[in-house]
C-alpha cells in the first residue's frame, strides 16, 4: 500500500465543500492536502442529488483532476471519502473498482431515519480498502450497534469512532477536534 498523499472529501446530499467539518479537517491536517470537492449537480444549483450510480464516474473524474493538480502518480496514494451521501457515493465507487488508499466515511447513512431494514450495505462486501467511520452515537441514520453488526461485511480493516451526541451532524467545536484528530491518527496507520 502506498503512503497516502491527500484526502478527497465530498459533501452530503444538500451540503457543500465548505462544510465546517471539512474546513476544520483541512486546517488541522495541514500541510497534508485535503481536497474539498462538490458534485456537479450542486455546481448546477440543484438541491438534491441524482441516484448514486450516476455519480460514480464523477468520482473518477475528481480523482484524475486531483492527481494532476497535486502531482500524485498513483490513485493508491489518495484517500477518498466524505460526509453522509458523499461518503456513500465514494464507498460505492470503491466497491465498483475505483482505486483508493482508504475510505473516510463521516456520518455514513447506514439506513434512512426510522427505516433500519433499508440498509445501504449491499456493496460493503466488495470494499477492500481500510475504512474509517466517524458518526455520533445518536445518529438517526445508524446506531453504533447497527454499524458494528455491518462492519464485518467489509473485507478490510475497519476503524470506527462514535462521538457523544450531535445527531447526524456532530460538528460542535469538541467534535470537530475529535474528528480531525481521529483522521490524522488513522492516516499514520496507513503505510
Amino acid at each position: 500500500m502506498a503512503k497516502p498523499k491527500a484526502l478527497i472529501l465530498l459533501p452530503g446530499a444538500g451540503g457543500s465543500s465548505g462544510h465546517k467539518t471539512f474546513l476544520e479537517i483541512e486546517k488541522n491536517l495541514s500541510p497534508f492536502p485535503v481536497i474539498r470537492q462538490e458534485f456537479g449537480y450542486r455546481k448546477l444549483g440543484k438541491k438534491w442529488p441524482p441516484k448514486v450510480p450516476s455519480l460514480i464516474g464523477e468520482v473518477g473524474e475528481i480523482i484524475n483532476t486531483s492527481r494532476k493538480e497535486y502531482k500524485i502518480k498513483s490513485p493508491k496514494a489518495l484517500l477518498l471519502g466524505g460526509r453522509s451521501f458523499g461518503g456513500r457515493v465514494c464507498s460505492v465507487a470503491v466497491s465498483e473498482g475505483t482505486i483508493a488508499a482508504g475510505l473516510v466515511l463521516l456520518s455514513y447513512p447506514l439506513h434512512p431515519p426510522g427505516k433500519p431494514e433499508n440498509l445501504r450495505t449491499e456493496h460493503f462486501p466488495e470494499i477492500n480498502v481500510p475504512c474509517l467511520f466517524i458518526s455520533s452515537d445518536n445518529d438517526p441514520f445508524g446506531s453504533p450497534k447497527e454499524f458494528a453488526s455491518n462492519f464485518k461485511l467489509i473485507d478490510a480493516p475497519v476503524t470506527s469512532l462514535f462521538l457523544a451526541g450531535g445527531g447526524h451532524n456532530p460538528a460542535s467545536k469538541s467534535h470537530l477536534k475529535e474528528i480531525s484528530d481521529a483522521i490524522s491518527q488513522w492516516i499514520t496507520t496507513l503505510t
